[in-house]
């Protein structure tokens, strides 16, 4: 983040709305922009600071904190973005906080908030009648990042590569999650395309549950080139590796 901190930094102090995912995911970095910033239209509590996890269901939630069980989200988990129900949400409060900045416009923010929605509802049913197939069905994924994919479509969630969130496996994790899966395996391996590919199909080898890469956010795969894209693409992905 640094290497583009003076245009970052630029751009804070010109912004009048300001939009991070939340769950202290940008805790790291955040704080500092704003502080460095000076902008007082985009600080906490103003119509121009939006987290998005503020604004939906959370998931994994931890009970108990403690740095031993690996990279754990105090908040819950921050990625939300893969439960097109939470883009609404969020949808939602973006166009209300629009209206608030920029009040000669609201009208043009609102109706393009109801168009956007609308499209967006059809979208999702869509999708769900493509996804139906995949309702129960057993996945593994390499990191915790598809809870809110698989409580959106019914993928039963069968554990991650990864024995604790954030710590990469070692061999002696892999043998003892192939000794778990060994009596029933799941049907799908699922990966996004900056995770190491290589463990997947060790897995994949032994279980013969094919290993399937979705984009996870836009520009992950070619056809994920916009919201609809990334939806579409993720479930024609899953569908294929599941046939």
């Amino acid at each position: 983040m640094w290497k583009r901190a003076p245009s970052l930094l630029a751009r804070a102090r010109n912004a009048s709305l300001l939009v991070c995912t939340g769950t202290d995911l940008e805790v790291g970095w955040l704080p500092v922009v704003l502080r460095q910033a000076g902008n007082s239209r985009i600080q906490p509590g103003t119509p121009g600071h939006v987290l998005a996890a503020d604004h939906v269901p959370l998931l994994d939630v931890p009970k108990v904190l403690d740095r031993s069980l690996g990279d754990v989200h105090p908040a819950g988990n921050p990625h939300i973005q893969y439960d097109p129900r939470n883009i609404a949400r969020v949808a939602t409060v973006l166009v209300g906080r629009l209206a608030a900045i920029d009040p000669p416009n609201a009208d043009a923010y609102r109706a393009r908030g109801e168009a956007f929605q609308a499209r967006w509802r059809d979208a999702i049913e869509g999708w769900q009648r493509e996804a139906a197939p995949l309702r129960g069905t057993k996945a593994i994924s390499y990191h915790l990042d598809m809870t809110y994919l698989y409580a959106w479509l019914g993928i039963v969630n069968d554990g991650t590569l990864e024995p604790k969130p954030g710590i990469p496996p070692s061999a002696g994790d892999l043998a003892v999650l192939l000794e778990r899966t060994r009596r029933d395996p799941p049907r799908l391996i699922v990966i996004t395309p900056f995770q190491d590919r290589r463990t997947a199909e060790w897995l994949a080898e032994r279980t013969r549950a094919p290993v399937v890469m979705i984009p996870f956010t836009v520009g992950g795969t070619p056809e994920a080139r916009d919201l609809y894209g990334l939806f579409a693409d993720t479930i024609a992905r899953l569908r294929g590796a599941l046939k």
